[in-house]
């Protein structure tokens, strides 16, 4: 269907171009401001006078008064949303909104945003406002606006983590975390201390939820430029957490850090005091903290320190977190990341906050925002993927004395090598050192779920250093000259990532390939002789040889990628000449067999062709000889490639090689052209619908007809000529059914770029053939459905679509043969398709007379694309870019000619066809000729709305209850419409034609209906599209805003060459006009006339959506007011007696997620008098209507209006001081405020009208799924602005037994009495909105922050309970049921909760809930209440544990009535706790807890009388008489019962607990008795958390006796109570638990100084016990089957399992101190042969225990204990095993490593070499490629001498000489070492390489096994890995070589070898 011609299509006709000169407002012409002067771009861009900026701004105004109107009356729902919109709206034309204006209402939304109980819709509307606001740092900034940080805070901290009774939960602390983010660089630097002070404290290492809450605090809130104080606190932090969450946010905080601290200024001290300090809260300080050791009184000069802004060791634990990011797993299996394991103790509202950025993005900017030149700059890379450089070996070999092992091992570690980086830059060379580790795994062979993260980081760390790079060569750049990005940096980066990239690009995923491609695009731009010759010389063969259909694909991608390189002579000026060859090699590419090449081959075509011109410039006068003298160029060697000579010629020559090159477009355009038309001929037949094949192949000739369009529109005039008439020759000779609608896209291309010459060519031609055709009864068979066409039609179709690809622009000359045609086409097509296309025919001609679009899209300028010396030198411009002001652009504007022939055709075609209609002849014929004509004409005229209209529409708006000045309407503004007067007599003509029209189909529309069954679809369907035309064509209908944006955005994305990108291709500009052209078409047609006509149209279209045969949904909502027309129509279809498919229809025309508020009660009410009609598909309907209304039903609160808060007082004032106000607009806001009170008052009595849903739950005979809905919208109708009905109440309570379990009426209980209380004790409205009671009984308890106060509190849990000794209030007399505080720091106090009176009743509640009250007691202190409560519980289902529901329940109800029901219940518990029965005893455990919890503030008395009846429960209830079935029922009591808890408050259950622990008999006969006291025991200690402290040292102890015990499952629970009590000692070790001493000595300590304490030292003398221990139980290890008794194998086992659960645990760091002494047995568990299970625990931790960071510090101590076990062990198999864990602890701790360490590793290995095993000399090969990969290159060389040299130098004597073993071991040793320094290089040949192939590998092929096996597998090897690449390898070898090469790897010899 054709609507406009695409941009992509368009162009300038050549002949004299059509430019119309823009009048520009006076006061945006001569503005200097530089957003006037951006507007002022924008207004030249189109083709008629937009707005001046003063109009402009008094309509800004106008919504700014109504904005602040609506927060003074309150009124923010609808008024402030439909408001903010408008702002929005006026954003999108691009006027400059003031700056004091800006300020003020960012300002308004902020604090409306952070309003106690704002509706969460307006709270996310004044945050995007906010955001929309905020977002350039250019308009604003600190200096301009400060924002408060408390009051984002004070709701997130109440709201984030929910209480147990609370299952309604909202986006509110993911709207304000969003709210923290957008305003954190308005938070004053001067309350970081404060903030620093609030969040700390609440840091509890031993419990993750407050640590990641805690850190979400610390990296949202904190300012940012000023990190200097914080910064080394929190990478000290990060340091001692384990977890995956925690590196995902603080990664993202870092990069952020280091991209905006590239500039020294931001941080200066000196600006915290420059800075207003004026938006400080009431609660508020600004404590003042000792600032010497980071505020000295010199010169600022920047955060900077060795790596950027950060030291040594943090850049090490960056680099660390890096790889372990990549997530790749080794061979091993299992040494990834423990992180994500140790994260899933989290609870879920952490995941209520926004989630951090990918990490892949944040660690590439991290990293390129370090890079300086800080260090010694190392030689060039010489190398693809280079580390360090190769030396000259100069050392002189020693003489082999001892064994082999020591021979090799004399220079490594002698060696003191300077300290030299790659390109200068230490986070480079960090860089390079990462990629080199893992190059290996971007191959395609080893590809996998990391690949894309791998491709991703290098596709960001590209696009990061490009970013950097233009923004350091700006002007205004304020990074310091030292400190940025240099030449080499940036060569060096090229080359350490291309060998990846050019590996990774043949990879098979499409996430992979899409990365690769945007990196080699950014690799080309910045250094483009480095990447484009290596791709040119894979892609070249591959598309010569079209062998393998991947590589093919990947190269043609590949060579999209660097487009940019091939044309654009700025970027790379050789390029361009490549370019001829690389179009010939890819005109193959045009595949129908192959739709995927052939979809990348149109989008490499798409993107050259618009950037360059087709024309050949050879026979230009101007032309110089085709010869080239290649000595004005110089031969250099490639840096990369050092045996490839690349001729670099002058520009001169390069041109003269160019223009040679451009002779063979003509050649190449023809054999394009040829090859589009063969894919033409052999589509698939066309279907129904009119379209060749299926989706793909319709995607094939879309894409191939795009290209064809881009590359039309740039050939010069004689190639276009030559187009032109081979099109015409084929589409003239012949007639091809399955190609009818790709010919008329493909004359389209011919005729967007000269319409002249096409529509000469073409109209005649084709007019003939259609007269003739329908002469002879063509398209003569009526039809009105889609149907296959008839063959007899094939030629009138095939005209018919090649003229309406013709016709655009130049109607004019023809108007008289178009009409005559239309008027023929009109009168005698009778077929669906005939009168189809006819109507198209129209429509196109009437968009293109009719409409305002750009013409042209060339890459250079019209004038300058007609210039004569740009035609004999087009080739120069190739891949210009542009200036915004530079970019002309020529527009179609309909001249009154245009105009009066669009109207002439409605006058002459469309008239007479609507004279038909009216009496009702051929209906959907003619009808279908109306509708497309009113199709093309959107913007024929502009709509005016009359008053009367307008007062109609305002009185009948959706918008209900609201004064008409608040409804927001627009003002039309000049958009390009031809008709803008009333007046005028052709706009009095075609409007009322158009009401005709209307008039017609509301008359049509009832005849239909009243026709009833006779109806035919067909002509329903088409008269609800013709409405739909009526309705919605107007405006951007046809150049749609949302198309034009993707469109826009899609093209900015392809084109972008670097981040911030000024220049663009010209085609963007063009675009960017035509999106700025649309976004006014868009601002006139938000708002549509809704007269009497439009409302019986759209009453027609709710009547046809309840029609038997489903209808398409339009967006029709465009219309204020349907809604409300809608309703009553859709509800009636829903009574009784409707048809099925009519009730249908009405549900899903229901089906819409959003409702006014006062219409909700109405829909649900409607909906649940559904339950009449019982069909199964109705039913099935209605439910999905429920859920989808009720998801975002939910609960109504209006505190709103009576929660004072003066800041957003004070910003309202503000704003009102710069408007302008008359008195009519303070009664405006008066009547809004009246208005806004009479709407909440009538929402409320709404609400109120329960009654109908109370009877529908009540009512027996409601289906149990309606009944359901009832009550989930009752327990949603629950409030707390307004006390609770007792009937409302009552439902619930007679529900709450309800056999349907997913009924939860006891949820309705929990919320009806929570509400109680917090209505009783929450201070004030806002308090009551964010959830905020204050409990009669909680204190503040003031701290002294010291370790003597938290071990205090820590004791008091086991060894005092509270008394009420003193008023005073003390840590003697207070529960503290949470306790976060004191593991860091202490804050001023700590929250607590004071003894209950020992008679009276804690709560008081409020009066007006007396009611509610009065019906509970009624109901639940009746003996029958509880006997049905009870058996309820008791049913048998599937629950194994307690039911959290039923227990709060209960609880709420003891909570609000006290004990006043606790008889009645008491015997049915007795009853319950007697009966041994599983369920029974559930409901038993359900009951009791909710009444202990519910106890918990009762008077002490109360609370004595429940706990002296259940003492004796305890023991024969949780003793050893527990069935094995009912134990996790009563375990998950316990952990219900001290979940945040004080332990005190249950003190005999403790007693108990801890009692039966410590008596218990660990090694009884069964191990189920011990099992069941352990399982409680765990449950106790683990909801303790922190709390259990006290009890740990005599809890060890006694499991300490256990480590052997004879029982599995005892020892297991050991292993468990090591790790928790390991995790729970942990603490950090500032000298005072302060937060300021905290904070500085994080800065003031060296690194080696365990402030936080987390080395692990709790365990240590039982490890050293252990270790001591070992060596005796090894001796006295059973043999065999028994081996598994021994206390060997048990401990050793015990101790697997506790490492195990350590290095998963947040505290993982230090279990290293713990595996270091043990890892020798460790190593010794693995060679046990009897045990399996010992030897797969020890092997797993072994392996586990390398995806921990570890301290620094540990890292010596590791590979120690490591070389030990490989030099020391006599077991082979403890060798072998420990030689791979060697390897992975190298690869995933890389950054840790030492260079002396690597000589060390390299020293042992080579050891090694020498070992007398053949299994682990190999195994040390494999782990010596591997670490060679990534050691200093000198290693290397080094080791290559040696190893030649003792390869050379060992002779083999005759195998029967006692020294053969010897000798042979010897020789193997050198060839295992050689064969490891060429595995380790994979994807590259070295200098030396060719050298150790051809000759000691070829000399050696025929020695004995293992040595020749070893040879043919690394020969091999070498074949696989460089088969790829080998084009560009075989360079590096001589012919002699390569002869030698082909005999080593095949057996035969060769003149040349191929792998």
């Amino acid at each position: 269907m054709t609507i406009i011609p695409d941009v992509s299509r368009l162009v300038l006709d050549d002949p004299g171009p059509e430019m119309y000169q823009t009048q520009i407002p006076d006061d945006i012409d001569h503005a200097t401001d530089r957003y006037m002067q951006k507007l002022k771009l924008y207004a030249k861009s189109i083709p008629y006078a937009i707005e001046s900026n003063a109009r402009m701004q008094d309509m800004l105004d106008l919504i700014l008064r109504r904005i602040t109107q609506c927060v003074e009356a309150k009124d923010f729902e609808p008024g402030l949303v439909q408001w903010d919109s408008m702002v929005t709206y006026w954003n999108m034309l691009k006027y400059p909104f003031p700056k004091e204006k800006r300020i003020r209402l960012a300002k308004l939304y902020f604090h409306a945003a952070t309003t106690p109980g704002m509706p969460t819709q307006v709270m996310a509307v004044c945050a995007d406002g906010l955001s929309n606001l905020t977002r350039s740092k250019k308009k604003l900034n600190i200096d301009d606006m400060r924002l408060p940080w408390k009051p984002i805070y004070d709701i997130l901290q109440k709201d984030l983590f929910l209480t147990r009774r609370q299952f309604e939960y909202s986006q509110l602390s993911w709207c304000m975390g969003y709210i923290a983010d957008i305003s954190r660089r308005f938070f004053h630097p001067a309350a970081i201390e404060e903030m620093l002070s609030t969040f700390l404290p609440g840091f509890n290492g031993t419990n993750l939820d407050s640590v990641l809450s805690s850190q979400y605090f610390l990296l949202t809130f904190l300012p940012l430029t000023h990190p200097q104080s914080y910064l080394p606190m929190l990478c000290r932090l990060w340091g001692s957490i384990n977890s995956y969450m925690y590196d995902e946010r603080m990664l993202q905080f870092l990069s952020r850090l280091a991209e905006m601290h590239v500039d020294p200024t931001i941080s200066d001290p000196a600006r915290i005091y420059d800075i207003i300090d004026d938006e400080k809260s009431e609660d508020e300080g600004r404590p003042k903290w000792k600032q010497d050791d980071y505020h000295t009184g010199q010169t600022w000069s920047g955060l900077y320190k060795e790596v950027g802004i950060f030291s040594e060791h943090e850049w090490h634990l960056i680099m660390c977190k890096c790889l372990a990011s990549m997530a790749i797993p080794l061979k091993d299996a299992g040494s990834l990341t423990t992180g994500p394991t140790a994260d899933s103790s989290s609870s879920f509202e952490i995941g209520r906050l926004p989630k951090a950025n990918w990490r892949i993005p944040s660690l590439a900017k991290l990293i390129v925002y370090s890079m300086a030149p800080d260090g010694a700059s190392a030689p060039p890379s010489t190398a693809s993927t280079p580390w360090y450089t190769p030396m000259t070996s100069g050392v002189s070999t020693p003489q082999a004395s001892g064994s082999v092992g020591d021979y090799l091992t004399v220079p490594l570690h002698k060696w003191e090598p300077p300290k030299l980086y790659l390109g200068g830059s230490k986070a480079l060379d960090s860089l390079a050192r990462l990629i080199a580790s893992t190059e290996h795994f971007f191959h395609p062979t080893n590809s996998g779920s990391w690949t894309s993260d791998l491709t991703a980081f290098v596709k960001y760390i590209v696009y990061e250093f490009n970013k950097r790079w233009h923004e350091e060569q700006l002007s205004d750049c304020k990074t310091p000259l030292t400190r940025r990005l240099t030449r080499e940096m940036k060569r060096e980066l090229v080359k350490c990532l291309r060998t990846v990239v050019l590996l990774a690009i043949f990879s098979q995923d499409s996430s992979t390939v899409s990365n690769v491609q945007s990196a080699l695009k950014s690799m080309s731009c910045m250094e483009p002789d480095l990447v484009f010759q290596p791709i040119l010389e894979r892609a070249i063969p591959s598309l010569e040889a079209l062998v393998e259909t991947q590589r093919t694909l990947s190269v043609i991608k590949a060579l999209s990628s660097i487009v940019p390189a091939i044309v654009s002579r700025e970027i790379y000026y050789p390029g361009a000449k490549h370019l001829i060859t690389i179009l010939q090699l890819l005109v193959p590419g045009i595949d129908l067999n192959d739709p995927t090449k052939t979809l990348c081959t149109t989008a490499f075509l798409s993107e050259v062709s618009q950037y360059i011109m087709f024309g050949d410039v050879t026979s230009s006068e101007a032309s110089e000889a085709s010869d080239v003298d290649s000595s004005s160029g110089q031969i250099t060697l490639d840096d990369g490639l050092e045996d490839t000579m690349e001729l670099r010629l002058s520009n001169e020559a390069e041109d003269a090689l160019l223009r040679d090159s451009t002779g063979s477009f003509a050649s190449w355009v023809a054999s394009f052209i040829r090859r589009v038309i063969q894919l033409l001929e052999n589509l698939p037949e066309e279907g129904p619908n009119g379209s060749a094949g299926g989706t793909t192949e319709v995607q094939v000739v879309d894409a191939v007809t795009g290209a064809c369009s881009q590359i039309c529109v740039h050939l010069s005039a004689p190639l276009f000529d030559l187009v032109l008439n081979m099109i015409f020759d084929y589409a003239s000779t012949n007639v091809r059914s399955n190609a009818v609608r790709a010919i008329h896209q493909l004359v389209e291309c011919i005729a967007n770029a000269h319409p002249e010459k096409t529509l000469a060519k073409f109209l005649p031609f084709c007019a003939a053939n259609i007269r003739t055709e329908i002469e002879h009864g063509a398209s003569s068979v009526r039809t009105t459905s889609p149907s296959m066409p008839l063959p007899s039609d094939a030629t009138l179709h095939w005209n018919l679509a090649i003229l309406r690809g013709c016709v655009y622009k130049c109607l004019l000359e023809y108007k008289g043969e178009l009409l005559s045609l239309l008027t023929l086409l009109r009168d005698k097509t009778f077929s669906k398709r005939g009168y189809n296309w006819s109507g198209k025919l129209l429509s196109s001609a009437l968009i293109t007379l009719t409409h305002t679009y750009p013409i042209e899209n060339k890459f250079v300028n019209p004038e300058q694309w007609n210039d004569e010396e740009f035609q004999r030198n087009h080739h120069l411009y190739w891949g210009k870019l542009f200036e915004p002001s530079e970019v002309k652009i020529t527009w179609h504007v309909p001249s009154a000619e245009e105009i009066d022939f669009s109207l002439q055709l409605f006058r002459e075609l469309v008239e007479p066809a609507m004279t038909r209609l009216d009496l009702l002849l051929e209906t959907c014929r003619f009808l279908h000729f109306v509708r497309e004509a009113f199709t093309g004409i959107p913007t024929l005229f502009k709509e005016f709305i009359s008053p009367d209209v307008m007062q109609s529409m305002l009185a009948s708006s959706d918008i209900i209850n609201e004064i008409p000045e608040m409804i927001a309407s627009i003002e039309p503004l000049a958009s390009g419409f031809c008709l803008t007067d009333p007046q005028d007599a052709r706009y009095k003509y075609i409007t009322k034609l158009r009401r005709r029209f209307g008039e017609f189909l509301h008359s049509a529309s009832l005849s239909l209906q009243r026709q009833g069954e006779e109806n035919t679809v067909d002509a329903v369907q088409m008269l609800i599209s013709s409405i739909r035309t009526y309705l919605l064509e107007y405006g951007d209908s046809k150049d749609s805003y949302y198309v034009n944006s993707d469109q826009y955005h899609s093209e900015i994305g392809v084109a972008r060459q670097y981040s911030g990108q000024k220049v663009w291709p010209r085609a963007v500009f063009v675009r960017r006009a035509r999106f700025y052209h649309s976004c006014r078409l868009l601002w006139n047609s938000i708002e549509r006339a809704r007269g009497p006509l439009e409302n019986s149209l759209l009453d027609d279209v709710v009547e046809w959506s309840m029609w038997h045969y489903p209808s398409g949904k339009y967006p029709f909502s465009v219309y204020d007011g349907l809604r409300l027309r809608a309703l009553p129509a859709l509800y009636t279809a829903l009574q009784p007696g409707t048809e099925d498919d009519r009730m249908k229809g009405a549900l899903w025309t229901l089906n819409i997620s959003s409702f006014e508020p006062t219409l909700v009660p109405e829909i649900i009410q409607q909906l649940l008098g559904c339950h009449h009609n019982e069909k199964p598909s109705i039913q099935n309907c209605v439910s999905t209507v429920t859920d989808t209304c009720l998801a975002n039903f939910s609960e109504p609160c209006y505190l709103i209006y009576d929660v004072k808060n003066n800041a957003l007082d004070e910003a309202l004032l503000a704003l009102k001081s710069c408007l302008s106000f008359n008195k009519s607009e303070d009664s405006i806001t008066f009547r809004a405020r009246e208005k806004r009170i009479e709407r909440v008052r009538l929402m409320n009595e709404e609400l109120e009208q329960t009654q109908a849903v109370l009877e529908t739950a009540n009512d027996t005979t409601t289906h149990w799924r309606y009944a359901i809905v009832a009550v989930r919208v009752l327990r949603t109708l629950l409030r707390r602005d307004t006390p609770i009905s007792s009937s409302h109440l009552r439902l619930f309570l007679e529900k709450v037994c309800d056999s349907n379990p997913t009924m939860y009426a006891q949820r309705g209980i929990m919320k009806a009495l929570r509400y109680i209380k917090l209505r009783s004790y929450c201070r004030n409205p806002a308090a009551l909105a964010l959830f905020s009671p204050i409990n009669p009984l909680r204190c503040n308890i003031p701290i002294q922050a010291s370790y003597s106060a938290t071990a205090e509190i820590l004791i008091h849990f086991r060894s005092r309970t509270p008394t009420r000794s003193s008023e005073t209030l003390d840590l003697n007399n207070i529960y503290c049921d949470t306790l976060h505080q004191g593991w860091l720091a202490w804050s001023a106090t700590l929250a607590a909760y004071k003894l209950p009176h020992g008679l009276k009743s804690t709560f008081e509640w409020e009066p007006s809930s007396a009611e509610a009250l009065s019906c509970l007691r009624e109901v639940v202190v009746d003996a029958e209440f509880w006997k049905k409560l009870s058996g309820h519980f008791a049913e048998e289902n599937h629950e194994g544990t307690v039911v959290q529901d039923h227990i709060s329940c209960v609880k709420s109800i003891f909570q609000v009535l006290g004990d006043e029901p606790w008889d009645l219940l008491q015997p049915k518990l007795e009853m319950l706790l007697a009966d041994q029965d599983k369920n029974k005893q559930r409901a038993a455990a359900e009951l009791l807890a909710g009444v202990i919890n519910g106890s918990k503030h009762w008077p002490q008395e109360a609370q004595d009388r429940i706990w002296q009846w259940f003492a004796p429960y305890i023991k024969k209830t949780l003793g050893q008489s527990m069935k094995t079935e009912t134990v996790p029922i009563w375990t998950s009591f316990v952990e219900y019962m001290f979940h945040h808890k004080d332990p005190r408050r249950l003190q005999p259950l403790v007693e108990h607990i801890v009692e039966q622990f410590e008596t218990m008999d660990y090694n009884g006969p069964s191990s189920l008795e011990s099992i069941k006291i352990l399982a409680l025991f765990r449950a106790f200690y683990t909801e303790l958390e922190w709390k259990f402290s006290s009890w740990s040292d005599s809890t060890m102890e006694r499991f300490w006796r256990e480590v052997h015990s004879e029982h599995d499952d005892v020892r297991s629970h050991v292993a468990e109570m090591m790790a928790f009590c390991n995790s729970i000692k942990w603490q950090p070790k500032p000298t005072s638990l302060d937060v300021e001493t905290f904070v500085r000595e994080c800065r003031e300590v060296t690194d080696d100084v365990d402030i936080m304490g987390i080395c692990g030292t709790y365990h240590t003398s039982r490890v050293l016990e252990l270790v001591d221990n070992f060596k005796l139980w090894r001796e006295q290890r059973l043999p065999g089957v028994r081996a598994h008794q021994s206390t060997y194998d048990r401990v050793g086992i015990v101790l697997c399992r506790w490492l195990f659960l350590s290095v998963h645990s947040t505290d993982a760091i230090s279990a290293f101190d713990y595996i270091l002494p043990l890892l020798p047995e460790l190593f010794r568990f693995t060679e046990v042969h009897d045990n399996e299970e010992l030897v797969r625990h020890a092997n797993v931790l072994l392996v586990r225990m390398c995806g921990v960071v570890p301290p620094r510090s540990m890292i010596g101590p590791l590979l120690s204990a490591i070389f030990s076990a490989i030099q020391t062990s006599p077991s082979w198999k403890v060798r072998l095993k420990a030689l791979p864990i060697l390897q992975v602890l190298y690869f995933r701790q890389l950054p840790l490593i030492s260079e002396s360490e690597v000589n060390d590793i390299l020293d042992v290995l080579c050891q090694c070499l020498d070992d007398e095993v053949v299994e682990v000399r190999e195994m040390v090969g494999t782990t010596l490629s591997g670490i060679l990969r990534m050691s200093p290159r000198r290693s290397v060389v080094t080791l290559k001498d040696r190893f030649v040299k003792l390869a050379g130098k060992v002779q083999l004597p005759d195998r029967v000489s006692p020294i053969y073993n010897a000798a042979v071991r010897q020789r193997h040793a050198a060839i295992i070492g050689i064969c490891a320094l060429i595995d380790s290089f994979p994807y590259t040949i070295e200098k030396w390489m060719p050298g150790l192939l051809t000759t000691v590998m070829l000399e050696h092929t025929h020695d004995p096994i293992p040595i020749s096996t070893t040879i043919h597998r690394c020969a091999s090897n070498f074949r696989k890995t460089h088969q790829d690449t080998w084009h560009e390898d075989s360079r590096r070898f001589t012919d002699d070589q390569l002869a030698a090469l082909s005999t080593l790897l095949t057996g035969s010899s060769y003149c040349k070898c191929k792998l």
